[in-house]
């Protein structure tokens, strides 16, 4: 057998693009037409890849960049965990109702029904612990790594959760117009920041094995009910949808009045798995996929 060493018939032929970037700013001369934009390559060139007309490109990228990386990581699936960023982590629900004692009584009443919430804080955690400690391997892939939006509150107790357990986990940040950050549990090469909300929901469910969903406002019901909808109309396989807070969520949605109303049908109350601690929620997950508990 013939080895050819340096320069050999496996050697790529051209440079790299981050070497021909590299001669394109310290080689060229220094001339009118070298210093004008429309001289600049175009994948260096911001301000043309932010025009409109390159939005598909945009959304190209934001597609491919976490789904590379996540494979590089090892990340073969996901354990999403969707719920509320206002709802405040145990330790907070002492000064929360004291500082609430002096409020007019709709807004003491508000702050009294977060802090009840609390508790969903701490399952959120307890369940992203669990599965992380467990760390299953699948064909020498990471399995139900969490996954949270990034944020704080119920976000930030799966991450934390994950971290507390000494295991990496994924955070799906989005840009906003007020000043946020990741919370400082998520995995910092696995913290992902989103231009576009529909690369973002896109990436929550290309490698969710299971969904919690926390209680919630208009973010987390985009996210769920789009994951219903995606299951209901066969476009997503079955995965379990673990409902946290049977009490809250039967206020806030008449789920028997939406089937006597003919939009959906009984089967589709079905999609949902009622959950109210973390040892449900994994007892669910582990049934539906035959594991060992």
């Amino acid at each position: 057998m013939i080895e050819n060493e340096e320069g050999g018939l496996t050697d790529r032929k051209f440079y790299p693009a981050e070497e021909e970037a590299e001669f394109a700013e310290t080689k060229a001369p220094s001339t009118p037409q070298t210093r004008h934009p429309a001289y600049k390559l175009a994948f260096s060139d911001t301000e043309f890849l932010l025009r409109p007309e390159l939005r598909p490109v945009r959304f190209q990228l934001e597609l491919l960049k976490p789904e590379m990386l996540l494979e590089e990581a090892g990340v073969g699936s996901t354990l999403v965990m969707y719920g509320s960023a206002r709802i405040p982590p145990p330790e907070a629900v002492k000064t929360a109702l004291a500082g609430a004692k002096e409020l007019p009584e709709p807004e003491r009443t508000i702050v009294e029904r977060l802090a009840a919430k609390a508790k969903y804080y701490d399952e959120a955690y307890k369940l992203a612990r669990m599965v992380s400690e467990k760390g299953i391997i699948e064909r020498g892939q990471r399995q139900f790594v969490i996954c949270s939006g990034g944020g704080p509150s119920i976000m930030e107790a799966a991450n934390k959760g994950a971290s507390d357990a000494g295991a990496e986990s994924i955070g799906l940040n989005i840009v906003l117009p007020h000043e946020q950050a990741p919370n400082p549990y998520v995995t910092p090469y696995l913290s992902f920041q989103f231009h576009y909300f529909a690369l973002r929901k896109m990436h929550f469910l290309l490698r969710a094995k299971a969904v919690a969903v926390f209680p919630g406002g208009f973010g987390t019901f985009d996210e769920f009910f789009e994951l219903l909808t995606l299951v209901q109309t066969g476009k997503l396989k079955p995965i379990p949808i673990l409902l946290f807070g049977k009490e809250f969520w039967t206020r806030v949605v008449d789920w028997n009045a939406l089937v006597e109303e003919g939009v959906i049908g009984p089967a589709d109350i079905e999609l949902i798995t009622w959950c109210e601690t973390a040892e449900e929620a994994w007892g669910h997950i582990a049934a539906f996929y035959e594991l060992d508990r």
